[in-house]
């Protein structure tokens, strides 16, 4: 769904970070969501981008995301840094909820730069809960490192500033298996956690990626998607992905982020092997095929039915 927002409140929560909080145009609630979700923000310019949800889930009268200023970046970050304003209209899609956040027994909690955004609420949530937790908060300097005032109201936390305490000490905190580990931050803190980790039970590591993964090059082949709600068979050339395919096609498909990350292009597989390509799923979720991402997953057989 879309929905217009008021934008309430533009806040500086740490340098180079700001939160935005959004409600209603007409007042009522905002749609309900569990920590985890995120929402696509469609700015005035055309813009769309993903943030996390990083409010309270309990607060329905508006959300609150936050957003660091990344020069980078495609311009979603710069302009709601440089241009976004309280009192404007914008619109949001969701909240979607790719980094579902489960009961654990325990929890721990590894968050890098603005990654602390959905980890955040899930830290609040297991505190109320009365389960255990550890949070581990790292970045690249003590002034960047936002909503730290209300992290420390939950409890204790492991404050890692590069520039003054050093790095995350992976290794100590993954050295025990316990519970379930949720992970948000850049890809090499990713990437050093999905390895130290490797020794934990299936299922108890849950990590959310801003952007993709690197991947070495895979062939593409030319695909016959069977749209079975719309009755219609789309000839998908090597040369374009599924999704816009079917978008070119007419049929009611949406995309955002184009790159497997966001979510927004979830669609269910009927029939046919998928090729998956997304940085969404788990490996039991792929194993499944019963869906898949068409902006950047393919098939391995000729055909794929979509209930589409």
């Amino acid at each position: 769904m879309e929905l217009p927002v008021i934008v309430r409140q533009l806040r500086w929560e740490a340098a180079g970070v700001v939160s935005v909080e959004l409600t209603r145009e007409d007042g009522g609630a905002m749609p309900a969501w569990q920590p985890g979700a995120h929402v696509e923000l469609v700015l005035p310019n055309g813009i769309s981008r993903q943030y996390s949800l990083c409010g309270s889930p309990e607060d329905r009268s508006s959300y609150r995301i936050g957003v660091r200023r990344d020069p980078r970046s495609r311009g979603g970050s710069e302009y709601v840094h440089a241009f976004l304003r309280p009192g404007q209209t914008v619109r949001i899609r969701g909240p979607r909820d790719n980094f579902r956040f489960t009961r654990a027994g325990e929890y721990l909690f590894i968050a890098g730069g603005i990654g602390i955004t959905p980890i955040l609420p899930m830290a609040r949530q297991a505190a109320e809960w009365g389960v255990p937790w550890q949070l581990a908060y790292g970045g690249h300097t003590a002034d960047s490192m936002a909503f730290r005032a209300e992290l420390e109201a939950l409890g204790p936390f492991g404050f890692h500033a590069s520039d003054r305490t050093g790095r995350l000490p992976l290794t100590e905190l993954l050295e025990k298996p316990r519970g379930a580990v949720y992970v948000c931050g850049p890809e090499p803190l990713l990437e050093a956690v999905e390895k130290g980790a490797a020794h934990w039970p299936a299922g108890s590591l849950h990590l959310e990626r801003f952007k993709p993964r690197p991947r070495p090059p895979r062939p593409d082949t030319p695909v016959e998607v069977v749209c079975a709600r719309s009755a219609r068979t789309v000839q998908v050339p090597a040369d374009r992905s599924v999704l816009r395919a079917l978008e070119d096609a007419g049929l009611p498909v949406e995309g955002s982020c184009r790159e497997g990350v966001c979510g927004t292009c979830r669609t269910k597989v009927l029939e046919g092997v998928p090729d998956h390509r997304d940085d969404i799923l788990s490996e039991d979720e792929q194993a499944r095929g019963d869906v898949l991402f068409p902006c950047v997953s393919r098939a391995l057989t000729s055909k794929l039915v979509l209930d589409v």
